[in-house]
């Protein structure tokens, strides 16, 4: 083949690297980072989306969340298994995501108001390549409450497939007195919206 025959394929392999590696990027971004989003249930996952975008699962039908383990963002021991019997608030969140930043008072307000009532609040903290970030972003923030450093993601993938599993960056995720997940939200949360999420929970039997 000669050097002028082999000059279009090459510029047509730089153009299908170059297309590659875009998609590659977009995909991420899409998946790292959002503002909001919806996904509806289907098959036998079970759960339905409202129209605020929120997704739920009635009592006898959830799937049991997994335990959640690890170091803290201030390198102490957390495990979820001590929250037995208490409603769970995770929420997974990075410094660098502005719609984090949106909804990170919202979590505190809450916590702090739900605490008594058997609600416990724990956050995943991911993408942060250290800590340093994380805990200047919980000190601006105002948040007391526990977060777990997940910096590449492990600890979402303890979720199952098909299941109300953390998807995004902000989620939101309400797991009942039993274990059992009950609720989702891949967008960032107002106040209110947070407090709808919990208290269809927290009234249960």
């Amino acid at each position: 083949m000669s050097a002028a025959s082999r000059a279009p394929l090459r510029s047509k392999r730089r153009r299908l690297v170059l297309l590659t590696a875009t998609a590659a990027a977009t995909a991420l971004t899409l998946s790292a980072c959002s503002s909001g989003g919806t996904s509806g249930g289907g098959g036998d996952t079970n759960f339905v989306t409202g129209k605020n975008g929120i997704d739920t699962v009635a009592q006898g039908k959830r799937t049991t969340a997994p335990v959640l383990d690890g170091k803290t963002v201030d390198d102490k021991k957390l495990t979820t298994a001590d929250y037995k019997g208490k409603i769970l608030v995770v929420n997974v969140w990075g410094s660098w995501c502005p719609p984090c930043r949106l909804e990170a008072k919202n979590f505190e307000k809450v916590s702090t108001d739900l605490k008594d009532q058997g609600v416990q609040f724990v956050g995943i903290n991911t993408r942060d390549t250290s800590t340093t970030p994380a805990l200047a972003f919980e000190k601006e923030q105002g948040i007391t409450y526990p977060s777990l450093y997940d910096p590449t993601g492990k600890l979402m993938l303890r979720f199952e497939k098909g299941t109300l599993n953390p998807q995004l960056i902000p989620s939101t995720l309400v797991i009942d007195r039993d274990g059992k997940v009950a609720a989702r939200a891949l967008q960032p949360l107002s106040e209110e919206s947070l407090r709808g999420m919990i208290e269809p929970v927290l009234a249960e039997k």
